[in-house]
């Protein structure tokens, strides 16, 4: 098998480094190297070409997933002209959603990401992106009568328990009540 060329390489690793944050958000950091491959659908021997190790695959992945989200808040900003209030609005809509709940693989990283990382241990990359990534986040969330960190954490809240009580009322009636509580006192 002949090799491929850089270009191709570097769109190898951009697909892996994807297809992980999403695997990672959707089903935990326990996912194998050999099925992480097999959904990139490239070889398991093709990752030791690309990455060191697989902790520095969740280091890029992390930093991924916290991209995304960081692409998302500002798109919106700029939707809405700078109207910052306009963006979160619309941004806690969408994250307090069925939609949001139900679809992990592409939703928030501090809520897939927080038990995987918070079990991780101190001193990796990825708990260090996860830090920065959630005090970004909570900048982003905070307004003149609400601290962000304390919105953070009912939005975070809110979406970890209404995953878990999927499937019962108690499941829409957590989203609501959040969506309520931010909605009323920003």
């Amino acid at each position: 098998m002949g090799r491929v060329s850089q270009a191709q390489a570097e769109e190898n690793r951009r697909r892996v480094v994807g297809t992980a944050s999403r695997l990672f958000r959707e089903q935990g950091m326990q996912v194998s190297v050999a099925e992480l491959m097999k959904a990139a659908g490239l070889t398991h021997g093709a990752f030791y070409k690309q990455f060191a190790s697989k902790e520095a695959l969740v280091d890029e992945a992390t930093a991924h997933a916290f991209a995304e989200l960081a692409r998302r808040y500002t798109e919106g900003l700029e939707r809405y002209e700078g109207r910052r209030d306009a963006a979160q609005q619309v941004l806690i809509d969408t994250y307090l959603s069925v939609e949001h709940r139900d679809g992990p693989a592409d939703g928030c990283p501090v809520a897939a990401l927080a038990s995987d990382i918070a079990r991780e241990g101190g001193g990796r990359e990825a708990r260090r992106v996860y830090a920065e990534g959630v005090s970004d986040f909570a900048d982003f969330l905070a307004t003149d009568d609400q601290d962000g960190i304390v919105r953070l954490c009912t939005l975070f809240g809110a979406l970890a328990l209404s995953r878990a009580t999927n499937g019962s009322p108690l499941s829409e009636e957590i989203l609501a009540a959040a969506h309520a509580a931010l909605t009323e006192a920003g």
